[in-house]
């Protein structure tokens, strides 16, 4: 059957579908979805409110999971490389984790259109916790390294799985509000897991913050697993395209190491630094030659384009980019200007990080009862771009500088909740977790990107190696504080022009209606 055959075809299915089915798969090319995919697409069934408590209390806690290991490992790195007598190998116990995790988000958020949900949430788990027991027992550093890379397999997965099991529970008008409570989680594990990663390290053992994550993992999944069946079934068994799914990954660590080696371990102009941006762009310029060829691809592009998806990942992007790079730079700012100590550095961070979960919560709970539910973002990020111009041309006192970085957190954190449901909206629900996985992707990527960014803005203004703060404080207080308010000048700048590009993204992004509470009669369940 041609190309032509086969559309007309699915055209004369689809009109014999439901009219709320055929509605929703009409709204897409062809070439994103085939009608065979319609027996897997039903109605959201409606759950109790103690199913939907249960099921949201272990998800915000396997979410709790991915977010603490982000963080825990940091304050405990000093101990871990006395013990292994191996310091120059330290940052891989951090890069092998952000590495996997960032790879692999997109490959389980496909694959949980492809084998549902709870098949990839228990392998998330189970990769996350076999790779938390290796590194408990790891003897050496390189095996530790390994062993995080694995971790970090599991770790990857645990978002966009979270995230499209929330999107099967819940009604779009309702989403909202729910990915505000798992921004929360996100913010207490980040806030948390510098200050567990210290206590164990100090009282206990380093190869604590690894144990920690096995009696947590199994109360997730006791809590999680008996409700599983009670979840409408949205996936549609196909073919995966490995090859896809290899280029993409390969092309997302390539990537990801020069903006970890870039600057630091090799110059940015070095011959090392342009051979593997040549090998990321090569790679990713065949993912997508091999996409636009393959019958079903592992991310069908026509996905990412339309009138809503590229500025719903430009805007978190953006967004989740500024917030990550300041909180990385900032501890630097408040050392060298303030002279905070560095725990003192890092509590200054709590205003950044905490106020911009109560900016997602208002976006929450707007989403659930306006119309126009994502004015409140464009709102949000605009108010976030004025406060970003504030801290570029103002010189403030310390309590004024975290009133307005509040400020500024407050608008930023209005966009997340309204990108990830305007994005899992613009979809048929058989595709929700493979959208998920490239939002979770594009982000990362661009959080590494931004980091790297305002660290060459500061190299560049200073120009002199910028110390990590908290280490190095005879470096760091050896710069004058005028140079470096006048060097940071540019790094509010850059989130403030973030912010800018989040708004008009969200200008430009189409207002799709988004469904209320689900009433539909019930489908078939998972097994």
């Amino acid at each position: 059957m041609n190309k032509f055959e086969r559309q007309t075809s699915q055209s004369a299915d689809i009109q014999a579908l439901p009219d709320d089915i055929a509605e929703e798969l009409s709204r897409l090319p062809s070439e994103v979805i085939s009608v065979s995919d319609a027996p897997s697409i039903a109605p959201p069934v409606p759950l109790s409110t103690d199913e939907v408590r249960t099921i949201v209390i272990s998800l915000m806690l396997t979410m709790f999971l991915a977010s603490l290991d982000q963080t825990i490992v940091a304050t405990a790195l000093p101990t871990i490389g006395r013990q292994f007598q191996d310091v120059s190998n330290l940052s891989w116990v951090i890069t092998a984790y952000l590495l996997a995790s960032t790879a692999v988000a997109p490959v389980f958020g496909t694959l949980s259109d492809i084998y549902g949900r709870r098949a990839m949430i228990i392998t998330s788990l189970s990769l996350f916790v076999a790779g938390s027991i290796l590194c408990a027992i790891a003897p050496s550093m390189p095996m530790l390294i390994l062993a995080r890379g694995l971790q970090g397999l599991g770790g990857g997965g645990i978002m966009p799985v979270v995230q499209t099991v929330i999107s099967d529970v819940v009604s779009p008008r309702e989403r909202g509000q729910y990915q505000a409570y798992f921004s929360s989680v996100w913010m207490v594990g980040g806030i948390l897991g510098p200050v567990i990663g210290g206590v164990f390290a100090e009282h206990l053992h380093w190869s604590m913050i690894f144990w920690i994550n096995l009696p947590l993992a199994a109360a997730a999944l006791a809590l999680l697993l008996p409700k599983m069946n009670k979840i409408p079934v949205f996936h549609h068994r196909r073919e995966v395209d490995w090859l896809g799914g290899v280029l993409l990954m390969a092309s997302a660590v390539v990537f990801m190491l020069v903006l970890t080696w870039g600057g630091t371990r090799f110059p940015w102009l070095s011959p090392t630094v342009l051979a593997m941006v040549g090998v990321a762009v090569a790679l990713a310029f065949t993912f997508v030659w091999h996409a636009r060829q393959a019958d079903e691809p592992f991310l069908p592009l026509p996905l990412l384009g339309g009138t809503v998806a590229p500025y719903a990942l430009t805007a978190g992007g953006c967004a989740l980019g500024a917030i990550t790079g300041l909180t990385v730079q900032l501890p630097l700012y408040y050392e060298s200007v303030y002279h905070l100590s560095a725990s003192e550095a890092g509590l200054a961070l709590i205003p950044l990080a905490a106020v911009s979960t109560c900016g997602a919560a208002i976006a929450g709970r707007t989403m659930a009862r306006a119309k126009h539910y994502k004015r409140v973002a464009v709102v949000g990020t605009s108010w976030a771009a004025i406060c970003g111009l504030g801290l570029t041309f103002l010189t403030l006192p310390l309590w004024g500088l975290l009133l307005l970085m509040a400020a500024f957190a407050l608008g930023l954190g209005t966009t997340f909740p309204v990108c990830v449901v305007s994005l899992q909206n613009s979809v048929v629900r058989a595709q929700v977790g493979t959208i998920t996985g490239a939002m979770n992707f594009f982000r990362s990527l661009m959080s590494s990107f931004t980091v790297a960014a305002f660290a060459a803005i500061l190299l560049i203004a200073l120009g002199a190696d910028i110390p990590l703060a908290g280490e190095h404080h005879a470096a760091v207080n050896a710069i004058p504080s005028a140079d470096m308010m006048v060097a940071f000048r540019y790094v509010f700048g850059a989130a403030a022009a973030m912010m800018a590009t989040a708004a008009l993204c969200l200008i430009l992004m189409e207002e799709r209606p988004l469904a209320g509470p689900a009433t539909a009669p019930p489908v078939e369940m998972a097994e």
